[in-house]
């Protein structure tokens, strides 16, 4: 494609000069592959976007969409229904850990955060308790790039333009350890008194009774892999419900698979009051997003609101578009039909064997996993953050391997679907791009 024909687009989370003077194009997809306009097959080690857990081009979705764009392309969702999106809020509630049942849809995961904190304050206000208007969050937390999203979020190169943020919100602190858990295969043994920051500090100084929620991600994906340490989601847990502040679960990543279970909720055994999640739920092929919710905090707002009247003011155009439903309905009989988050489970001992084998591999300074993902962290060049994970991102797509890097973190979380065999390569080809880069 010539430069010319590229000017329009300005391309997102991209170094768009870059790109545009040295374009990677991707033109097909098929199962665990992409192919590049020079027709070379890309084997895809990060699922799209951390989205296309059961692989590209699966006939069922497919099929569902096209049958769906035929009988119904659009339904206005306010005041509206149709029958797609009462089925695969069902199907998403009968999936959910046990203990959350009512769903709401949006479009991405960027605005499922936005739209759990709204919810969460607008909860305590239906309940008489107006006075719960702040959020926390945790550094190194990412949930979207709406201004919701960026002010609970941790990530500083995020943040750094869009210096105006929600003004009451905080941080809790990451739980990166890198001196204690460095290679750690699985959970971490160290870090779960981190979360006792939240009632040390947090509480301490702005009154719980002000706060109303703490979002964080499970497993913190997009900041570089950074798995949870061994109760601490628990004791967050305790801690929220001593002050009777919600637990948002983000799990717009870890949800559908990833760490080897339905949702890390079920994985670490810790109930939120709201999951978000995206990306998997539809197999990344339509945009959607959703909010599974406690049944008392949608029985609230029920309860609140006056007969005819709009218990919640919120939504989109979109939300619960009837093509995003159809898609997400197969998408999860996929999971159901081919066991693929068990699959995710029975490969993530091969997948860590893998990972870990790159220990010793110049540059490198920590390994972490868990289920199918893993994270490798680089040391970065002296007064070139991010460089030599962007290096070594380049060269595996020059070996014909798609990664994400993230800094100097490669993050790699391929579709459920990949073989032992692909797994073999996947980490070869890093270890070679790795052991390749200045």
């Amino acid at each position: 494609m010539n430069p010319q024909a590229m000017d329009a687009f300005w391309m997102p989370f991209t170094a768009n000069r870059h790109f545009k003077a040295n374009p990677r194009m991707l033109v097909s997809a098929d199962g665990m592959y992409y192919q590049d306009d020079a027709g070379r097959s890309i084997l895809d080690g990060c699922a799209g976007l951390w989205c296309v857990n059961a692989g590209h081009n699966r006939k069922p979705i497919v099929e569902a969409i096209q049958r769906q764009a035929a009988t119904l392309d659009y339904a206005p969702p306010f005041q509206m229904g149709h029958p797609k999106a009462f089925e695969a809020a069902e199907r998403l509630a009968e999936m959910a850990p046990a203990g959350l049942d009512k769903v709401f849809f949006v479009n991405s995961g960027s605005e499922a955060a936005d739209t759990a904190l709204k919810m969460a304050i607008a909860y305590h206000r239906v309940r008489g308790d107006a006075g719960r208007v702040k959020l926390v969050g945790r550094e190194r937390g990412y949930h979207g790039v709406n201004f919701g999203g960026i002010s609970v979020g941790g990530i500083a190169g995020n943040r750094k333009l869009f210096p105006v943020a929600l003004p009451a919100t905080d941080h809790i602190r990451s739980t990166h350890d890198l001196a204690r858990n460095a290679f750690t295969r699985g959970e971490p043994e160290f870090g779960a008194e981190f979360a006792d920051e939240l009632e040390a500090r947090i509480t301490t100084l702005h009154d719980p009774s002000t706060i109303a929620a703490v979002i964080v991600e499970p497993m913190a994906g997009s900041t570089g892999v950074l798995i949870p340490p061994k109760g601490y989601l628990k004791r967050l847990r305790e801690i929220c419900d001593k002050y009777g502040i919600l637990l948002i679960f983000d799990e717009v990543i870890t949800g559908f698979g990833r760490l080897g279970a339905d949702w890390a909720a079920n994985k670490f055994d810790v109930l939120p009051d709201i999951i978000t999640c995206a990306k998997g739920l539809s197999n990344g092929v339509v945009p959607m997003g959703a909010l599974i919710v406690k049944p008392a905090i949608h029985d609230a707002f029920m309860a609140a609101a006056a007969e005819r009247a709009i218990e919640f003011p919120h939504g989109y155009t979109y939300s619960a578009h009837p093509l995003a439903c159809a898609a997400s309905v197969a998408t999860l009989d996929l999971y159901r039909d081919e066991g693929l988050f068990q699959r995710a489970a029975n490969l993530a001992p091969r997948f860590e064997e893998k990972a870990h084998a790159l220990r010793g591999t110049r540059h490198i300074k920590d390994i972490r996993n868990l289920g199918l993902v893993a994270g490798i962290e680089l040391d970065s060049r002296p007064g070139a953050p991010g460089a030599r994970g962007m290096d070594v991102f380049l060269k595996c797509w020059e070996k014909g391997v798609l990664v994400r890097f993230t800094g100097d973190i490669i993050a790699v979380s391929p579709p459920l679907i990949i073989s032992e065999a692909e797994i073999d390569r996947l980490f070869a080809t890093i270890g070679e791009a790795i052991h390749e880069a200045d």
